[in-house]
């Protein structure tokens, strides 16, 4: 069931405020987050409009975990991050979602800590974006 206010069960001008489509996954849709202090930061909404991980029945919830693992070994082969920092989050888009933030040791931005959800310091030019997206969506798809 699509709730016509969820940007994820929506997309078009709801997604587009925050993040870009790379692919559809067997459990997920997966966006590149606009804001790029952390490169390679991306989303994977589950294709169920639920809330939480235990309203989704067993083989769905594996499989969306499943999704999970597979972006994260995806942005630890383009991206070396030192770590990936999971965020699943939604108390007012009540849409179940993890944040994947690549973390880098080298930045001192956020090394150590919690990542902010949005920083609002790095944006990309379209060109920079169309790459990243590209990367991410053959890496998926290989």
């Amino acid at each position: 069931m699509k709730d016509q206010n969820c940007a994820y069960c929506m997309e078009g001008d709801l997604v587009a405020k925050f993040g870009i489509k790379i692919a559809e996954l067997p459990s997920s849709k997966v966006y590149l987050f606009k804001e790029q202090s952390h490169r390679g930061r991306v989303i994977v909404a589950s294709r169920h409009h639920v809330s939480e991980m235990i309203d989704l029945p067993d083989a769905d919830r594996r499989a969306f975990m499943d999704d999970v693992a597979r972006v994260a070994s995806v942005l630890h082969k383009l991206f070396k991050p030192k770590k990936v920092n999971y965020g699943a989050y939604g108390d007012t888009g009540c849409h179940l979602h993890f944040h994947l933030v690549p973390k880098y040791e080298n930045d001192a931005f956020e090394w150590g800590g919690v990542f902010a959800m949005n920083p609002d310091r790095v944006y990309l030019a379209e060109a920079e974006y169309a790459a990243l997206v590209s990367d991410i969506a053959a890496a998926l798809a290989s």
